[in-house]
């Protein structure tokens, strides 16, 4: 298959690219670099020292023998995207191009704003350009389980039947996002059901848990094809992140009674499930959505575990409770259905204790790159401004100044250059004005 996977050089993205051109399938891969100016933006830093694009692109070409199509540009950017839907013409499109924190969608109004106008109008391109170019190609969307929330009753997959005054319907299940993240993802379920209904388009919305881990097989093929480990209050997912503080002996920073329940999955399962969407695509017209999980955790069952890991490993690891920075329930009901990607063929990796002390190790290992203050929770939910958030240097405003000049000239870059002085492509294509980003 021929498959665009749009955010190919962040977490999933990467591991989604390799693990898909492995298998066979001729990979796209189109990126701005933008997450890699947000780190920057919060003064921090991934815990594994991740290289440039076309580094890592090379670096696999060197071992595999196989390209990665890569092009440089912004999905905001309505020119570009169907530039490269018209030149690669894809079989299907994996979107991963959207600002995933919810704690970054919260820090303040500038955040927010950019968080819904970037995600909403990226997907709202994408379905534009999917039907002027490239109708029958399959877009399998990255949403999450938490435009759900946490409701006192069965979550199913995607939809459920009702009966209300003697009749009877199957509709969309209930909404109740719990940021402004969650929200835009909400609305991009809304947007591209829509257009599967008017356009006759077809997509798949992988309404994903909370993803952990860094390592997939072609990953660990090359320490210059290292993947993402974020570990900071903003962008660390919760299991890595209490890894990193069982590390450096940071107390493990539980939000509240710990009781908060989720889906989580390991970053293996999330390229396998991407493929299996990609294989086994929605009839056209059709809107369907998975929930893309392997078990269910509480916050508080996790920190047990790490302890228990960290101990085994000669660390001395507490649990500190910390008043919760969100509006959340601290307790709840929570059992979700996650049983259409297992009916397709994914054989879970579930969460042991060899895999947590890979994660250990892992985190042991980079130690010396975390900065403890990165873990201290410092975007409240119920304030409209959070200064301390952001560490470093302010970018948003003038990132957003770059995708308004993109947007006018809609061009597109194939090659990925880099200049001396940073590790960062799009730090120093934007000086030059090679790319947009957010």
């Amino acid at each position: 298959m021929r498959i665009a996977v749009l955010g190919g050089d962040g977490y999933c993205g990467w591991a989604t690219s390799l693990y898909l051109s492995e298998k066979n399938h001729s990979v796209a891969v189109l990126d701005n670099f933008v997450r890699r100016e947000w780190d920057k933006e919060l003064g921090a830093q991934t815990l594994t020292p991740i290289r440039p694009l076309d580094e890592r692109v090379e670096t696999w070409r060197k071992i595999s023998g196989k390209t990665l199509d890569v092009f440089g540009g912004d999905v905001t950017d309505y020119g570009f995207l169907s530039s490269v839907l018209k030149e690669f013409r894809p079989d299907a499109v994996v979107h991963f191009a959207e600002q995933r924190s919810a704690p970054y969608s919260m820090i303040d109004l500038e955040h927010a704003v950019f968080t819904q106008v970037n995600n909403v109008v990226g997907t709202l391109n994408l379905l534009f350009a999917l039907r002027e170019n490239c109708p029958d190609c399959h877009l399998v969307k990255l949403g999450t389980m938490g435009e759900y929330g946490t409701p006192n009753i069965d979550i199913e997959e995607g939809y459920i039947t009702i009966e209300h005054n003697g009749r009877r319907d199957t509709l969309p299940y209930p909404k109740q996002p719990g940021s402004f993240y969650h929200l835009s993802k909400v609305h991009d379920s809304h947007n591209i059901a829509f257009t599967c209904k008017i356009w006759g388009l077809r997509a798949t919305d992988l309404n994903q848990g909370v993803v952990y881990g860094t390592l997939t097989d072609e990953v660990a093929r090359d320490e210059a094809l290292i993947n993402r480990f974020d570990y900071d209050q903003v962008f660390g997912t919760v299991l890595n992140r209490f890894c990193a503080q069982a590390a450096v002996g940071y107390p493990l920073t539980v939000y509240g009674k710990g009781g908060q329940t989720r889906g989580f999955l390991d970053l293996r399962d999330t390229v396998r499930c991407i493929e299996l969407a990609c294989l086994n695509p929605a009839a056209p017209g059709e809107f369907r959505v998975f929930n893309q999980f392997t078990e269910q955790f509480s916050v508080l069952e996790l920190a047990q575990l790490v302890q228990t890991a960290g101990e085994k490993l000669g660390l001395k690891v507490t649990v500190d409770h910390l008043p919760d920075p969100r509006v959340e329930a601290e307790a709840h009901y929570y059992n979700a259905k996650h049983s259409r990607l297992v009916d397709l063929g994914l054989k879970p990796h579930l969460l042991s204790e060899a895999l947590l002390d890979s994660l250990m190790n892992i985190a042991i290992r980079y130690r010396d790159r975390i900065e403890p203050a990165q873990f201290e929770p410092n975007v409240n939910w119920r304030q409209t401004s959070n200064p301390l958030a952001l560490r470093g240097k302010r970018r948003t405003g003038l990132v957003a100044k770059a995708t308004r000049k993109a947007s006018r000239n809609g061009k597109s870059r194939r090659e990925v250059p880099t200049f001396a002085g940073s590790d960062s492509p799009a730090e120093n294509a934007a000086s030059k004005g090679t790319f947009s980003s957010q």
